[in-house]
Parts: C-alpha cells; structure tokens; sequence
C-alpha cells in the first residue's frame, strides 16, 4: 500500500494503539498480568501473564517515547498501575521471582528498557515505595550466572537500568556480558548466538534482535557511564550487518523464514529501526521506512492478528510447528521490537523522506555470506530471496542431532517455509520427521530419510559453497531436537554437497561415501509450497495443488501464490514425485514438495546433481552441468545461461582431516 510520509507514521501509531488496547481485557485487575488465550508455555500461566505484561509495556514505551509523552490512551498510567501491582508482596497475582521462574528474567529486561525509555512519564512519576519494590525485584539478577547465549544481554540491561535507578548492579556481571559478547561475534556483522561445541554456528534472527539490539541499549542506557568506544564498536557491527541484512527481505515485506522463534515475526525490524535510532545504518531512511513498513503490512495482511485484534502464535496463520517449549500466549509480542522506530520523533527522516524500493526490487543479485556460510540470491521478477545453507546449524558438533527444520535444510526463502509436522513444543514433535523439502538425505530399506546435523563446512567461494555430514537415523520414538547425548542412533555414509546458486536455480550436487552396498536410496527435495487444495480429480493436480511429474526425472509444483517449485534430475536422479503435506507449513494448510531419487541404491564415489528452482515462473534456460575428477575430488562445471561459469569441487572424506571429515566418527554407538 502507498501512503505518504505522514501517514505512514500515523499508520504504525494506529497499529500499536490496536495492539496495545486489544489486550487490556485479559488483564488482571492490577494490569500487572495479562492471560491472553491459547496454550501455555513450558514455564506455565504464571510466567506467560507476565510476559503478557512485559512485551506490551515495551511496545507502551517506544510509543510513548516517541510521542513526548502524549497519551491518549493513558498507557502511562495503565502500565504503572501494573508495576505497583505486580511488585506487590501482598497481590496474589505479584509477579514471579527470578527463583520461582527463570523466564522472569527474560521479561526483566524488557520491564527495564521500556521504563528507561519512558522514565519522565511513568518511572519519575511513581510512589518511592514502588521504585524499591521494583529495584527488589530486579536485584536476584545481580551475580546470577546467565546461560552463554543472548540471557546475558537481559542481565545486562537489567543492571544498567539498575545501576541509573539507584538499584544493585556489579561491574563484573557488565564485564563478562560484554566479554562474551565479543567471543560471540563471528565478523561481518554476524553474531552467533553463544557458541555450540566452541563454535560460531548459531545464525538466526536472534543476531538482529537480541544481539545487536541490546548491547547498544545498554550503552544508550548507561550514557556516559558506558565504558569508553563501546558504543562505537557496537554501532560499526550492525551497520556491517545491515548490508547484509537488507539483501533478506523478500518483495512481499517478509524476512527469512529460517530459525527458532519465528512466531516474533516482525521483530525481525528490531535491528534496521536500531540503526537508524543509533546512526549506525547504510540504509537511505527511506529504504528503512520502506523495509518496515512492508514487513509489517506483511504479516497484518496475512492473519497474524486475530479477530479479538491479538497476535496469534505462528507465522501468518496459527500454526504450532514453528513453536518452541518456551512459546506461550503472549510470546508473539516480542513483535513489539519491531516497533522502535516509534521511539524516533516525527520529523526524523525516516518519517519523512519518501520511500524507496527494496534490495530485491531494485535487481538481481548473489551474494556470498562467509561468515553464516550462506549463499544469497535475489530476483526482482518475483522479489525472492533465497539462502543456500552451508554453514551453521546450531549444533553440538560432537554428535549427532535430528534435524531441526529450522535450522537443518539445505535452503530458505522469504516466501517458503520449511515443511514442520507436527508440535516441537512436545516429545517427538516435528523432528520425529523425516527431512524431506530442500533435504539431502539417504533412505533405509523401511524408507526412513537420514538425518544430516551436524555439518562440517568444507567451503565457500563465489557463487559456490560445499558442506558434509554424516547420515544417521535416530531410533528412540521420542528424541527431540536437542537429541540427548543417550540417544541411540544409527550411522550411515558420509554426504558431500556443493550448490552454485545464480538467480532461481541452484546446481545441487551430492557424493555418497561409505560402505558400498548398503542399499540406500538417494533423495533430493525441493522446495515446499503452501498450495490451494484442488479436486482429486482435476487434470494435472495432486492433492494440494497444482504439480506434474515427468519422465527422467522431473517435478514440478506450483504454489498457491503463483510460484514455481522445480527439481530436475540432471544426473544419477530419474525417479521423481511430488510429496503432500496436510497442516504441516506455516504459509498454509495444504503444501507440496517435489523430489527425486536414484533409480535404486546409491552409487558411492560418484557425482549426482539435480538443479532445484524456486521462482515466479518456469525457469527459462537451465545452467549446462559437466562433471570430472582432479585425485580424488570430484568437479561438477557450471555453465550459466548468461555466459558466468562456475566449479563445485566435492572431495573425498579423509578420516584423518577433521575439516573435511568431520568432527565426530565411530567413537559412537552406531
């Protein structure tokens, strides 16, 4: 939708009012907890009512922020009602203690940066006895060893938010938050998420919204008393960040569908508001206006929001596959982050020069991203971004894991998700399941598909990338994503794959090493498609939309949005067929998948490509594919319609060679 400067301010204003008065009838009577419908979390009622009352206070505070303190809708006074209340030793509904409930600590930080960033309207103005009652219950946090991963940052904020109020706070805790942080940062503006078997492999949104956004509130905060160049240091890392980051947003307003939390949904802002808040941004303000409000038209304009005006726990629609144990009612409004830009006054220029196109929409473009280890391909005909995914996985490298789909596939996209069966939030959940879209896996003689974390990344160079794992299956009926160390598994070959991506094709290209005649079957999937359900009997359809399959090895889908999901078998692949999905993708209730397959076992040793398109149409030249072997490294060429060229080189395991073997061999049970 286009809308002027003006209103585009006064539609994110109007969006949060919404937001913010939708949930005050689920409120206790105090306001200082908010029970809003659905299932509870793993930390119970509890913990989810305070949440309720954490999230939206931070939205409360950058709307107030950035509107000087107007208040139309007494959002000060209703949420420092809460404050006193919920910090009420006497009130049945007193918040949770730190001890009582670990989540409470999550919910302290955003207590503490929405009263920072409101501090002349709400906390100048409370009675004293409430400052200490609030004070007390942030103290436990002080010398409490936080997990290692983005829990520190709510330490940090917490104390500093303490340390400006007159409350406890100790210079250690702040040293070893910023301390780790810096072990954490993986360069170009990438941040893992703590570290996984003392590796940088967790790379998710979580970069943007935890770990970018609350070291520079801490500084802002903290102010002079923040240590000398941190700031500095903070801002020159999101702005590297941001130049990746912007090429990550599809035409359609959505970021990438890939990792844990998804149901924040457009907090995934957090970080482009963030830069532009602290003058640590490449972004014109009018790319980051646009990018904004795209998102967020993005998710109100596909079901995010309910009838009853709250957000819903999934993507667009309810869907508890992207969920995690930790997901309640009200963890959606992590959604309020991306509401920062309220906090920047009217007449900043992100409010007020004109908006621009989005990377996608402004030309084609590939991008190799070292340090997650992706490859990155935009298409301004359809506005896609895809990611080819060599790199992190967010896995103990030391041992097997099931593959979580988030984090697990071979590609993501700004307009697919990845197929999830199934509740994560219980035993079994979605990774019980076989990998099957953008999966390369192995079939036993019962069918089950192998598993492929963790992966080894072998290279990244250009347009081309190459990772390793080690097919295993998993025996126990109810493992779960984190696959317990006890879990019994099976050990199957190794898997190589190499990917050349340029615009909507990726040359995927797998070798299979092991023990020869062990009869499994090799398979590639393809992109998932959310489709409109069709008759049975309608002429080219299969349940869940429109899909053909041709002979030698070709399946193609079309998508409920009019994409195109293609896999060709373009060596050692002639079996295709397209997979139907009920109730299993976050973009819709029916979906498809097209695969292909060896003719029968695998062949070790040797090369099998399939080129896997994902676009607004039928591709209109395919790549040409040649193969070779230089000692003991096999060479898939590339030839690209528009004349580039390009060389995947998948070599061979060496058992005594860790970064192309791998970190774990058959010191497991197998």
């Amino acid at each position: 939708m286009n809308r002027t400067p003006a209103e585009a301010r006064a539609h994110w204003e109007q969006t949060a009012d919404r937001m913010l008065l939708a949930v005050r009838p689920y409120a206790a009577a105090g306001h200082d907890l908010i029970h809003l419908p659905g299932t509870a979390s793993h930390n119970g009622a509890h913990s989810d009512g305070l949440e309720g009352f954490a999230r939206t206070f931070l939205l409360a505070g950058f709307r107030l922020a950035g509107a000087a303190g107007s208040d139309p809708h007494d959002l000060a006074g209703w949420y420092a009602a809460g404050l006193a209340a919920g910090t009420d030793p006497k009130n049945p509904d007193r918040w949770p203690s730190f001890a009582e409930c670990n989540q409470a600590k999550v919910e302290a930080a955003s207590i503490a940066l929405a009263l920072h960033e409101t501090r002349p309207w709400i906390w100048d103005r409370l009675d004293e006895v409430v400052k200490e009652r609030i004070l007390n219950w942030l103290a436990p946090m002080v010398g409490n060893l936080m997990p290692g991963n983005n829990w520190i940052w709510f330490q940090g904020i917490t104390e500093a938010f303490a340390r400006t109020a007159g409350g406890e706070w100790r210079q250690q805790d702040l040293d070893r938050t910023i301390a780790l942080t810096d072990g954490w940062y993986a360069g170009d503006g990438w941040y893992s998420d703590g570290l996984t078997g003392a590796g940088h492999r967790n790379f998710d949104h979580y970069n943007g919204w935890a770990m970018h956004l609350y070291p520079l509130w801490f500084c802002r905060i903290l102010g002079d008393a923040a240590p000398s160049g941190l700031l500095d240091r903070y801002r020159e890392r999101l702005r590297r960040f941001l130049l990746d980051q912007r090429l990550l947003v599809g035409a359609n307003g959505s970021p990438l569908i890939q990792g844990r939390s998804l149901t924040y949904r457009h907090a995934a802002l957090a970080p482009v508001w963030t830069g532009a808040l602290f003058d640590a941004t490449p972004l014109a303000p009018g790319e980051t206006r646009a990018i904004a409000t795209r998102m967020l038209d993005h998710f109100t304009e596909h079901g995010a929001v309910n009838d009853a005006g709250l957000l819903t726990l999934g993507w667009h629609r309810p869907f508890r596959g992207v969920l995690q144990s930790y997901s309640g009612p009200a963890s959606p409004y992590w959604a309020s982050k991306g509401f920062i830009g309220l906090a920047l006054p009217p007449d900043h220029p992100v409010w007020t020069e004109e908006a621009t196109p989005l990377a996608v929409e402004q030309g084609d473009f590939e991008r190799a991203l070292a340090t997650p280890g992706w490859l990155v391909s935009g298409t301004a005909s359809d506005g896609v971004v895809r990611v080819v995914n060599h790199g992190g996985d967010h896995a103990d490298p030391a041992r097997p894991h099931a593959d979580d789909p988030s984090y697990a596939r071979i590609a993501y996209s700004t307009h697919t998700a990845p197929e999830t069966p199934g509740d994560p939030t219980v035993p079994g959940g979605s990774a019980s399941a076989d990998p099957l879209d953008n999966a390369v896996v192995l079939l036993d003689a019962a069918g089950r598909a192998s598993h492929r974390r963790p992966t080894t990344r072998i290279s990244i160079d250009g347009a081309t990338a190459v990772s390793r794992s080690r097919a295993h299956w998993l025996d126990d009926a109810t493992w779960d994503v984190f696959g317990g160390p006890d879990t019994d598994y099976t050990l199957g070959p190794w898997i190589t794959v190499g990917s050349a991506l340029r615009g909507s094709v990726e040359v995927r290209a797998v070798r299979v090493d092991g023990a020869p005649g062990s009869g499994h079957v090799l398979r590639i999937g393809g992109w998932a498609l959310a489709v409109d359900p069709r008759p049975a009997s309608e002429a080219g359809s299969v349940d869940g939309g429109s899909a053909r399959v041709e002979d030698g090895g070709s399946a193609w889908v079309e998508g409920a949005d009019g994409l195109v999901s293609l896999v060709i078998g373009a060596r050692g692949l002639p079996n295709a067929s397209v997979v139907t999905g009920a109730d299993t993708n976050a973009l819709g209730p029916a979906s498809a998948t097209p695969v292909v397959e060896t003719e029968g076992p695998v062949a070790h040793g040797t090369v099998h490509i399939a080129l896997v398109h994902l676009g607004g149409t039928d591709p209109t030249a395919l790549p040409q594919v040649t193969t070779g072997t230089r000692g003991t490294t096999l060479l898939v060429d590339v030839a690209w319609p528009d004349g580039a060229r390009d060389t995947i080189r998948l070599p061979a395991p060496d058992p005594e060679n860790p970064a192309t073997y791998g970190l774990w061999k058959d010191q497991h049970r197998a």
